[in-house]
């Protein structure tokens, strides 16, 4: 996918039940006109993605699974592999600050869901960001490259197309705090300087970096005009699909091509 096209990733976290997350996708439906510089990306609970890949319009919506376990089968209940989510998710959410912080996964847990993505066919979003005390210690750029390097380790030059940067700052997750654009260029070149040490200029140039942390309709504007900025990671504004269409619309204003699909 080329970087002319933004994405926006909404991620519906443990919210809204099947019956809810069909009603929601109905109504968005009706707001959100499918444009050719935008993809959106909904990511439901795991309950509720069967349903709505048989009620999505694909031309309008791709879907993402928010987690999944890293092998393809076996004795592991109550898992679900990327194997199970085959064809039915494009996308992937890895690495997110919830699943390190919450449910204690390890780099080796992150990078073996990478590779478990691209093995079957979908992209992983790679989530990487720092805590409040790292930033307090001016320790950023050392957790960016410590979760990249840990995520990417088993990536090869070319499966590196296939997966997409989240910058997502811990201490701007759900708390209401807004990093400064200055704070996300910084972060995000720091990322791209990274790629670079590892798989070279052409690669850094070409990767798709995204921003979430407390993205709002009245926020995301000014995150979407950094032109390291690819896209947005939204959580609580994606669960209100008026903010959610604005973000989407602001989305398509930043980005290049005016036709809808």
């Amino acid at each position: 996918m080329s970087r002319d096209k933004k994405i926006i990733i909404g991620n519906f976290k443990m919210n809204l039940n099947v019956h809810e997350s069909s009603l929601y996708l109905h109504t968005l439906a009706g707001m959100v006109k499918p444009r050719r510089n935008v993809e959106v990306v909904l990511a439901p609970t795991t309950l509720a993605i069967q349903s709505l890949s048989l009620q999505v319009s694909h031309r309008q919506f791709k879907l993402a699974a928010q987690n999944f376990y890293w092998r393809d089968h076996g004795p592991y209940t109550g898992e679900v592999s990327a194997t199970m989510l085959r064809g039915i998710v494009k996308y992937g959410l890895v690495g997110h600050s919830e699943r390190r912080h919450v449910f204690h996964e390890s780099d080796k847990d992150i990078r073996d869901k990478v590779q478990a993505a691209i093995r079957n066919g979908i992209r992983p979003v790679l989530c990487i960001g720092e805590t409040a005390a790292e930033r307090a210690d001016g320790e950023t750029q050392h957790a960016l490259h410590d979760q990249l390097v840990g995520g990417l380790a088993n990536v090869t030059s070319d499966e590196l197309e296939q997966v997409i940067i989240a910058y997502e700052p811990v201490w701007a997750i759900g708390t209401g705090q807004n990093a400064v654009p200055s704070d996300v260029t910084a972060a995000i070149q720091a990322i791209r300087n990274h790629i670079s040490h590892l798989y070279g200029k052409p690669a850094a140039e070409f990767a798709q970096v995204l921003y979430g942390g407390s993205v709002t309709a009245s926020t995301a504007a000014d995150y979407l005009a950094l032109p390291d900025v690819d896209g947005l990671l939204v959580g609580g504004a994606s669960l209100d699909a008026h903010a959610f269409t604005q973000i989407i619309e602001l989305a398509h204003q930043s980005g290049s091509g005016e036709e809808e699909l």
